[in-house]
């Protein structure tokens, strides 16, 4: 029988933070995770220096051997009409693949690991929870993504009542042919808004290797956008012709469109098992590593002693953090409207780095914490 004092399911960026934080802090922490690490993870990959800050991580030891990709602009646009180039003449974000960044803090947190083990059944015996029959631990914290075992354990209907965003992503090392046929500058993300709002494309070099991607809410069309946004990048001339991507999909909440219960006796919810991805831009990868830090002080602040009204703080600390949910509050903007104002922001220069980009993506206004 294998204890500990913390068992976190998920060894994403929300559960490798969140044990880095608790074994600082001396607690036994068991990272238990059904893939084996370097794992492959779709994403657009990139981090702000709030993110960099809030790590505390040290971006020359990263580099080494690994991409961390310095992001200096952005263009912008709508996937039917002309973008907009956005300079901010300095450092903004930085590109990372996810294959190695997850590696990296996972690696660095120090807790003992268990790979390649998914999770099997879910018990609850006095005060212990016992998974798989065999790990036992009196505090358990899902960290495992849209479908974590933990948040259907506590409730979450998974693909059922819940409102989703899919997203399909493809990152690949391109051939020095490609390369030198690849318009895309390595420094400047390109972000391209479907009309109708319900979704965005990307494209993002990173170095030899590019990714993209789309994410949209009507799910039953993402394949095809996916594969109609591909051909558009090379009728564009972005990406050389001869590029045939591999999409892999993934899901995920938005913040206002969540609602998961998150917290019980004894167990806590982070990062995208919580359904906490930026709403206005399907971030996830800041709130997951706030989340994993706000839940490891509120399980620091029970001393031992974890019922629901002692972790109740935790709730109040996301609520703080990231405001109340919305809960899939009606638009009270006509379509027609809403289209015309979004052209017309992603149009301007100044309104599409001040709302989309400033506000949205970069979310240069809020503090770390």
């Amino acid at each position: 029988m294998e204890t500990c004092d913390v068992l976190i399911v998920g060894g994403g960026p929300a559960g490798s933070t969140c044990a880095r934080r608790l074994r600082d802090a001396g607690l036994d922490v068991i990272v238990l995770d059904k893939c084996t690490f370097p794992r492959d993870k779709v994403c657009a990959g990139w981090i702000t220096p709030a993110v960099v800050e809030e790590l505390d991580l040290d971006l020359a030891h990263y580099r080494q051997g690994r991409i961390c990709q310095e992001i200096q602009g952005f263009r912008t646009g709508s996937m039917q009409g002309p973008d907009v180039y956005t300079d901010f003449g300095k450092v903004v974000s930085y590109g990372i693949r996810r294959f190695e960044f997850d590696h990296y803090l996972l690696a660095r947190a120090d807790a003992r690991l268990l790979l390649n083990t998914p999770v099997k059944t879910i018990e609850r015996q006095d005060d212990q929870w016992l998974i798989n029959g065999n790990i036992s631990a009196p505090m358990l914290i899902g960290a495992g993504g849209h479908f974590c075992p933990v948040a259907h354990h506590l409730g979450a209907k998974v693909g059922k009542s819940e409102r989703s965003v899919r997203a399909q992503e493809a990152e690949f090392r391109m051939t020095a042919q490609q390369l030198s046929m690849c318009t895309v500058d390595a420094q400047v993300p390109e972000l391209f808004f479907y009309p109708d709002l319900s979704g965005y494309g990307w494209i993002f070099r990173k170095g030899e290797y590019i990714n993209i991607g789309v994410g949209r809410e009507d799910t039953g069309k993402i394949s095809s956008a996916a594969t109609g946004f591909l051909q558009q990048l090379q009728q564009q001339g972005k990406i050389p012709p001869d590029v045939h991507a591999e999409f892999k999909g993934h899901a995920y909440l938005l913040y206002d469109h969540g609602g998961r219960n998150i917290l019980d006796d004894s167990v806590i919810l982070i990062g995208d098992a919580a359904g906490l991805a930026y709403t206005q831009s399907g971030e996830g990868i800041r709130p997951a590593i706030e989340s994993g830090l706000l839940a490891a002080n509120a399980i620091l602040d029970a001393n031992n002693n974890y019922c629901m009204h002692n972790l109740l703080p935790y709730t109040a600390m996301i609520n703080e953090r990231f405001g109340k949910r919305q809960q899939q509050q009606k638009n009270w903007l006509p379509s027609g409207l809403r289209r015309a104002l979004a052209r017309k922001i992603m149009a301007n220069r100044f309104l599409s780095r001040q709302i989309l980009l400033d506000r949205y993506f970069l979310r240069s206004a809020v503090d770390t914490l």
